[in-house]
């Protein structure tokens, strides 16, 4: 018998208690909804932001209606489910409450059955302000709690911050790269979901056992049945089929039946193989007729956080299917300040454009929500790995039983939501507590403890361990045990003592090194300060003109405008920007060519980390750059802006995160070259390094055979410089190294040996040839070019961009539009260094 399923529309919303009803988006939420009217201003132009902070200290309401069909009607449990409700609501049917929601997080369903009257049914939500509900909280609390990132002044609150008594996205309070937006709303869809004597509420594949030659597993499913009953029940995956007797009571039930699949193809993580997926579909039969089903689609693998002791500390990386995995990609944030925003189409072009990236991993950071299934899927095809973060960031929580029990519910239903998801290698409790609060280390942390009491510091640090030491690590004990739980990043070991907490670079260990950008170090400090796994670090840009153009008018083009110093949410950041490029980059000759010279900046920057974590493998067995994308149009770390445009450290991480890459690095009296790879194979391949003028003269050349050692960095050559450079003027010269895998080459690098801003730049002319009306493109120079810029009105991104050339060289770039269709009128600008100086 088939359960139905029906998608509640025709949503109303307004103020509560005042004015007209209006039509609603679902999913959406107030501030959208607001804004399709007209009744507000767009809230990311300008300042506006500052006027719309009134919107989360209102209560709002929406409402439906719908109709019970005779097939609804005949069925034995008719319930409302509620996928999303942001946050704290009352939810009325025919003006009876049927539920209170408080967490944005669950699932909420309600047996309406008892409820229903004859002909339309009225269902209302009162969403109450987030503001008015949690003020009371602190006050009752009687001392604040840490939430680095609440920001209350914009919120017009002072310096109460109540971020953290509300389960709901904690940027929504504003980060430091955010706007704060308190959002209230339906912002996942509400079902009305029908069935008659069984439901299968869950259906997991739990897997016992994984290895090329067999896969044993453990059907695992939740069935709910309005009375006893027995029957049989199948599982089917192509032309595998397993089946056993069973009997049911009224009630919840769980069943498990053992699965064996010979030579099962497994799941791989993109470079090392074909991501695949099993579906697999449940059937309990009575009679031979089937009277419930589900599916279920996965992917077979084996995940292991390896922290094993060695010499140096302990190893910190992902082992997939037995196979050492050096984890490349970026932290990821929600994609919109207002999630429901956010379209499959603008998923599918973050993960593509990871996967293009060369990236074979996010993690969903802690700070935002718990991704719509989508996100999951995609990374699922295109095998990228998630470290997902519990829904925690940069704060200290409350430990009240009421909070406890929220969060644990949470947790098991996201946890069960998402578990299926080849994807997912990692559940993490938590971003920066334990190193931000640094309880066992008086002298380190962000000095949060310092404004406690003894009682008080040992009563918050215990509520904290309650949440992220006991409750997450035994919800994923119970409901995902193949797999691995880490109670906070950065954290060293779980050892509930000083040596737990990550407040330096260690030997064991994940990492988030930020003395780069806060800290004021330098670019080359990333060369020495190498942790076990990097799981975050970064640098600032600002995004490119055309995203600037949506939020500014011409008279705000200036970094210290009003309006571009709140569209940087890092107080110092423009000045950090700017320090770092006088240090490093000429000075640009105006606004526009100040945003290029970031993006150049950035990428640099965040180049030259990529590369000293990819030459200290197996040392160091991850890097993830912080982040990848934005959740508005504003100056930030990511490497993709709001509207996807790609900036250069898009194009660096591509080239930096390849499956074989060349490596320079330059000391005092010698450059070292090494050769890294992620393949499994062992390879021989031909490194040559040429000398050039910036002229194009080649001055030098040499020719080595190397071994490219799998899954290693390996140190090829050490060049002398004094011997090697002559009396070469080093403003003047550069050093080409090319990788060659048999016929293919595979990395070209260019080493210079003078900063940027000390290099002779000629006004180079730029040529765009574009190749027998394809998509393919060749670019020439007359003069040395440095970081040529192609740019077109069209949406997508190039094959390579922000690359270097030298007089005589050719290269040949594929634009790959967004919407995948070719233009053949697509008009290409190209521009390089010395246009910006």
């Amino acid at each position: 018998m088939k359960k139905l399923i029906q998608k509640i529309r025709g949503w109303q919303f307004r103020q509560l208690n005042k004015g007209d009803w209006l039509n609603a988006t679902v999913p959406g939420c107030v501030h959208t909804d607001l804004n399709s009217h007209g009744l507000i201003e767009d809230p990311f132009y300008g300042t506006n932001e500052r006027d719309q902070q009134w919107i989360d200290k209102e209560d709002w309401e929406y409402q439906s209606t719908f109709t019970i069909d005779e097939d609804l009607v005949k069925q034995d449990r008719i319930e409302l489910i509620f996928h999303g409700l942001d946050t704290y609501a009352n939810v009325y049917l025919n003006d009876q409450l049927i539920l209170t929601t408080e967490n944005m997080f669950r699932t909420y369903r309600k047996d309406i059955k008892s409820y229903l009257t004859e002909g339309e049914q009225e269902l209302r939500i009162h969403f109450k302000s987030p503001i008015d509900v949690d003020l009371p909280k602190l006050e009752a609390l009687g001392y604040g709690l840490p939430a680095a990132n609440d920001d209350s002044e914009m919120g017009q609150l002072g310096d109460r911050q109540i971020s953290i008594f509300a389960r709901k996205a904690p940027y929504h309070y504003g980060w430091d790269w955010g706007p704060r937006f308190v959002t209230s709303g339906i912002w996942r869809d509400v079902e009305l979901v029908a069935w008659s004597q069984l439901d299968i509420d869950d259906f997991y594949i739990n897997q016992k056992s994984i290895s090329k030659e067999k896969a044993e597993l453990i059907a695992e499913l939740e069935v709910d049945s309005i009375s006893d009953w027995q029957g049989q029940l199948q599982i089917r995956t192509g032309d595998l089929s397993w089946q056993k007797d069973v009997q049911l009571k009224e009630g919840r039930n769980k069943l498990a039946i053992e699965l064996e699949i010979d030579q099962p193809k497994l799941w791989w993580s993109r470079g090392l193989g074909d991501p695949n997926q099993y579906t697999f579909k449940a059937e309990l039969n009575q009679d031979n007729k089937p009277v419930a089903s589900a599916n279920v689609t996965t992917g077979l693998r084996t995940i292991r956080l390896v922290r094993d002791p060695n010499q140096e500390g302990h190893s910190f990386y992902f082992e997939l299917n037995g196979v050492p995995v050096f984890a490349k990609g970026a932290n990821h944030i929600p994609n919109d300040s207002f999630v429901t925003e956010v379209t499959e189409e603008r998923y599918r072009y973050e993960i593509e454009s990871a996967a293009s990236a060369n990236m074979n991993m996010l993690r969903v950071w802690g700070g935002g929500i718990y991704e719509a299934e989508i996100f999951y899927r995609l990374c699922d095809e295109y095998g990228i790995m998630v470290w997902q973060d519990f829904m925690f960031a940069c704060s200290m929580y409350p430990g009240d039983q009421a909070f406890l029990t929220n969060v644990e519910a949470e947790a098991k239903d996201n946890v069960k939501r998402l578990r299926s998801h080849p994807s997912i290698v990692l559940w993490c409790g938590n971003n920066e507590i334990d190193s931000a609060w640094a309880h066992f280390n008086e002298h380190a942390g962000w000095g949060w403890k310092n404004a406690y009491d003894h009682e008080t510091r040992e009563k918050i640090w215990s509520d904290y361990k309650k949440i992220f030491h006991e409750i997450l690590a035994d919800v994923t004990s119970e409901f995902v045990p193949n797999e691995p739980y880490w109670p906070s990043s950065p954290m060293v070991a779980l050892t509930d003592d000083i040596n737990q907490h990550a407040t330096e670079v260690t030997a064991s260990g994940d990492i988030h090194y930020w003395e780069v950008w806060h800290g004021k170090k330098p670019f080359e400090d990333y060369n020495t300060h190498v942790g076990r796994f990097m799981s975050e670090y970064g640098f600032q840009s600002f995004p490119e003109l055309r995203t600037v153009e949506t939020f500014a008018e011409e008279s705000d083009y200036a970094i210290e405008s009003e309006v571009m110093l709140h569209h940087q949410k890092n107080g110092a950041g423009n000045q950090l920007i700017e320090t770092y490029m006088d240090r490093y980059l000429p000075k640009p000759k105006d606004f526009p060519s100040f945003l290029y010279m970031s993006h150049v900046l950035q990428a640099e920057g965040v180049k030259q980390a990529i590369e000293a974590h990819r030459r200290n493998m197996p040392y160091c067995m991850g890097t993830l750059y912080w982040q990848i994308n934005d959740c508005w149009p504003v100056a930030s770390w990511s490497s993709i802006d709001y509207y996807g445009r790609w900036k250069a450290l898009h194009y660096f991480a591509k080239e930096g995160f390849k499956d074989d890459i060349l490596s320079f690095v330059q000391t005092k009296d010698q450059v070292k070259v090494y050769v890294v790879t992620d393949q499994l194979v062992n390879r021989t391949a031909e490194l040559t390094l040429t000398l050039y003028h910036l002229t194009g003269e080649v001055l030098s050349e040499k020719r080595l055979s190397v071994d490219l050692m799998s899954n290693q960095s390996t140190q090829v050559d050490t060049i002398a410089l004094e011997a090697f450079l002559k009396d070469y003027d080093r403003a003047n010269i550069v050093l080409v190294g090319e990788l060659t895998v048999g016929n293919k080459k595979v990395d070209r690098k260019y080493h210079y040996f003078k900063p940027t801003k000390k290099l002779t730049l000629p006004k180079a002319d730029l040529m765009i040839e574009r190749l027998q009306a394809s998509d393919q493109f060749e670019i020439s120079t007359n003069q040395f070019a440095k970081n040529i810029w192609l740019d077109t009105d069209e949406a997508g991104y190039f094959s390579a961009n922000y690359f270097d050339l030298l007089p005589g060289e050719r290269k040949t770039v594929q634009f790959i539009p967004r919407n995948k269709r070719v233009n053949q009128a697509i008009q290409i600008q190209a521009k390089s260094m010395s246009d910006m100086i």
